[in-house]
């Protein structure tokens, strides 16, 4: 009787990999069989291109990846720089260092999350707007002061309290709209 299609190690030899990888790849229904139990090359190779994670791929039928964009070699090199690790040279990036900028990514989110658990991070939203209402309530004190201390002032300077109010009013405003002037940045 005549075999359809091709024994695991025709197959190994035709597809460039080892007869354990055919083997593993039949029994994980990565291959497509004749009803004969032979392998069929055609819809084999297809199967196991769509279903065969690429990162695990050596030899000749490696898949020819798209280039990786310019602003993500970007990201990884700085990425690697600021672990101290070498950075991708001109001629592009290898999936190692891509793998371990990945990885030193991960590291730092689990990091962060774990330190925002602990209560050491905060919000930015939060920071700001706490910030936002402190000031505000400094302001309001400060605007308030020259009504409160002008008839004690005036009384010790023997001066018109009104006048010594609206003095004290000004100054306060100037010194409270060059302070409005400093803007707070949380990065």
């Amino acid at each position: 009787m005549k075999r359809l299609g091709m024994s695991e190690r025709q197959y190994a030899a035709y597809a460039g990999i080892s007869r354990g990888a055919v083997s593993k790849a039949r029994l994980s229904g990565r291959l497509a069989l004749h009803p004969d139990g032979s392998i069929d090359a055609g819809r084999s190779d297809h199967r196991r291109a769509s279903t065969t994670d690429p990162s695990q791929q050596r030899g000749r039928h490696a898949p020819n990846l798209r280039p990786v964009p310019q602003a993500a070699v970007g990201a990884v090199a700085e990425t690697l720089e600021e672990q101290g690790l070498p950075a991708p040279q001109a001629s592009g990036m290898t999936f190692l260092q891509a793998r371990t900028a990945n990885e030193v990514l991960k590291a730092r989110l689990r990091r962060m999350e774990l330190q925002q658990k602990e209560g050491e991070l905060v919000d930015r939203a939060r920071a700001t707007a706490l910030v936002f209402r402190l000031a505000r309530q400094e302001r309001d004190v400060w605007l308030g002061w020259p009504a409160r201390v002008a008839s004690l002032m005036a009384a010790e300077l023997g001066v018109d309290a009104h006048a010594l109010q609206t003095v004290l009013e000004t100054h306060v405003r100037e010194h409270l709209g060059s302070l409005a002037e400093v803007r707070c940045e949380f990065r």
